[in-house]
């Protein structure tokens, strides 16, 4: 244990986040395979690929809300727990690992009882058409049976990767993932479930996932141990957790909300082909930004601690580092894609007409792609710090203030109504990213001067 200690607080901070960074992003792009894996086999069925595809595609809004509500507990807890371990008290961090497990399980529940109930309602609302809705309904009824696996290997794996043992997180999702990959095939083909297939896949993957985390965190090797007597709900250990985490979850749970906006605009002026490439349009960004997270997610063991153990140096460094990391990468990801948007869009079907539109969208909607490595910095600093306010500011003002107005604004802007849509993205990118840099700047020099 100590040792881990040493590591997170001695260990030189470029080494140290590249040790951390790798396997979370490589943890991140396995991750991905999860819906990215189904989408691609589906986009394949043979006769029914293109409609079933955009029938997943409506799909998105619900799962992006079950992983908000995993984030809304874990991203806010994970970074406590970090911050607890930085002060040498590991039963406080314990007490938050306890509660943060009973709050999602009965978080679980209840979303897995609201979907049965009234998933095909949401499912119309989200942007279904009489062509799609089978399709929608079909994946999410079985997807909402695994609802409770979500949550636990998302919200217990976060716990994981803040104690450092970013390898032992990137397992836990590589085994999900293969399962996953081997899976679909079996399920989708050659017992022709097709979309049903799909979904059970996923949730048996989930499955396997949650008992490697579960059975981790109550064993011998890790840091701070999942206890019987500290998973009693406590307002005073999990409330705090919440507040931090708030900011995570509406950013996952605005993308729900961002994606009707978007899917029913797009109805409305492109009709299914539209919303079809607005599937494959948020894959390839998952793409850019799952990499992107797991670079950031890499720091937050170092911030968090760090920030905890008053070394302010520490925390300064490790911020620059992150900020030109992930700067790099997003603009080289813009130019690959700028460059080869039809390599992107073939991957998720071969359909030439829907990859003939969707290329040239492409291109609009990842415009601004090249700055958001500053964002991600910033965003995952605020959250390491336990700056709750700041991080539910920078996401409201993303997508509830700028996005979501924007898509209905551009359309009637341009000549074009339904690649106005699309640049709805790329104007809210940009203008987001000049209001969380000049707020970070602030917000980042008062939070060092306090330890």
């Amino acid at each position: 244990m100590q040792d881990n200690k040493n590591f997170l607080a001695k260990e030189p901070i470029g080494k140290l986040l590249l040790k951390l960074s790798i396997p979370t992003v490589i943890a991140q792009l396995i991750n991905m395979l999860y819906n990215i894996v189904d989408r691609i086999y589906i986009g394949h069925i043979p006769g029914e690929g293109s409609l079933a595809l955009t029938g997943v595609g409506v799909c998105m809004p619900i799962i992006m809300i079950v992983s908000a509500f995993a984030a809304l507990v874990s991203s806010g807890g994970a970074p406590r727990a970090s911050i607890c371990m930085g002060k040498q008290e590991d039963e406080a961090a314990e007490q938050i690992l306890g509660n943060c497990f009973t709050l999602q399980m009965i978080v679980s529940i209840v979303l897995t009882a609201i979907l049965q109930i009234w998933g095909k309602d949401l499912l119309l609302a989200f942007g279904a058409s009489e062509n799609t809705i089978r399709y929608a309904t079909d994946y999410m009824h079985i997807y909402a049976f695994g609802t409770l696996f979500v949550q636990l290997t998302l919200g217990m794996n976060s716990f994981i990767t803040a104690q450092g043992f970013t390898t032992i997180s990137m397992v836990s999702v590589v085994i999900g993932a293969l399962c996953n990959i081997i899976l679909d095939p079996i399920f989708i083909f050659a017992f022709h479930m097709g979309v049903k297939g799909a979904a059970l896949a996923t949730i048996l993957s989930q499955a396997i996932s949650t008992i490697w985390v579960v059975r981790f965190l109550c064993g011998n090797k890790t840091q701070i141990h999942l206890r019987r007597k500290y998973m009693r709900l406590q307002p005073k250990v999990f409330l705090p957790c919440v507040a931090l985490g708030l900011a995570a979850f509406i950013m996952q749970a605005s993308e729900s909300i961002v994606a009707v906006c978007f899917n029913s605009s797009l109805l409305r002026y492109g009709g299914d082909i539209a919303v079809g490439t607005m599937t494959i349009l948020t894959s390839v960004m998952q793409f850019a930004m799952l990499p992107l997270q797991g670079i950031a997610q890499g720091s937050q063991p170092i911030s968090s601690y760090n920030y905890g153990a008053k070394n302010a140096d520490r925390v300064k460094k490790t911020f620059r580092l992150l900020v030109i990391t992930c700067l790099t990468y997003s603009v080289i990801f813009w130019i690959i894609v700028q460059l080869i948007p039809k390599v992107f869009v073939s991957l998720f079907t071969s359909d030439g007409a829907l990859v003939a539109f969707a290329a040239p969208m492409l291109r609009i909607y990842m415009g601004g792609m090249l700055l958001f490595g500053i964002q991600i910095a910033c965003q995952m600093t605020f959250t390491s710090l336990g700056r709750a306010v700041n991080s539910i500011v920078v996401a409201v003002v993303r997508k509830f203030v700028l996005l979501i107005p924007l898509i209905y604004i551009i359309p009637h802007a341009v000549s074009n109504p339904t690649v106005g849509v699309y640049m709805a993205e790329p104007i809210a990118d940009i203008i987001a990213v000049l209001f969380t840099s000049i707020l970070f700047a602030f917000a980042f020099r008062k939070a060092l001067a306090e330890i």
